[in-house]
């Protein structure tokens, strides 16, 4: 069995970081407050989410400016905090390990911050390999991440479940061939993800239970 992880929102509560990090930004740059739009990007690399500020606020906001006082909260806010660990992902990756299964991260975050994360909470080692955003040409929702995810545990979509809790990552799961599993965080499913979903559970605690009964 071959597991491909998500971060943000599905093994992080970093979503809610980002809140306070695009309010600070955004006031920071004349803008505003500008934390909601993580709701209008989620799942999306640096690339893709600029394309949708620029239709937010066209030349009201400047990307390098943005990219500065973003990065320079979140350097303060990491070096004081550690994110907090979604429920279950210990017990998840524990039983995981102990079933051999090949595990991956594919994330639209930087891979500064993805290491980070995966260090402070002990758990990078679990993982065969780490996919960024900045390693392939389209974001989320395209496949091109769990395409480039399959090819590292060397198996076909087919036999890969995606944990996701976003809209973008389980489209994009979907589209690469693989099994989406949604485990919903700042958004809930619509009707088009539920066509697409192969099951949605609460937290990440549940999603191992799932898999000890055979259920995935």
């Amino acid at each position: 069995m071959n597991v491909i992880f998500d971060m943000d929102g599905l093994m992080f509560d970093t979503e809610r970081v980002f809140i306070k990090a695009w309010d600070y930004a955004g006031e920071k740059i004349g803008i505003g407050k500008a934390g909601f739009m993580v709701y209008k990007t989620l799942g999306m690399n640096v690339a893709a989410s600029y394309n949708v500020w620029k239709e937010e606020f066209g030349d009201r906001y400047h990307q390098e400016e943005l990219r500065k006082y973003t990065k320079e909260f979140l350097k303060k806010y990491y070096d004081e905090n550690t994110v907090p660990v979604k429920q279950g992902l210990y017990s998840l990756l524990n039983f995981l390990k102990s079933k051999r299964c090949k595990m991956v991260v594919a994330t639209s975050s930087p891979r500064w911050e993805v290491e980070k994360h995966l260090k402070d909470a002990g758990v990078k080692d679990y993982f065969l390999d780490i996919v960024c955003g900045d390693m392939i040409e389209n974001s989320k929702p395209a496949p091109d991440i769990y395409l480039k995810a399959c090819e590292i545990v060397g198996a076909e979509p087919g036999s890969c479940y995606a944990l996701e809790d976003s809209k973008n990552g389980l489209l994009s799961a979907y589209r690469a061939g693989c099994k989406p599993v949604m485990v919903p965080d700042l958004w809930q499913p619509d009707e088009e993800i539920r066509k697409v979903i192969v099951a949605k559970y609460d937290n990440l605690e549940q999603v191992k239970v799932a898999f000890e009964k055979g259920e995935l």
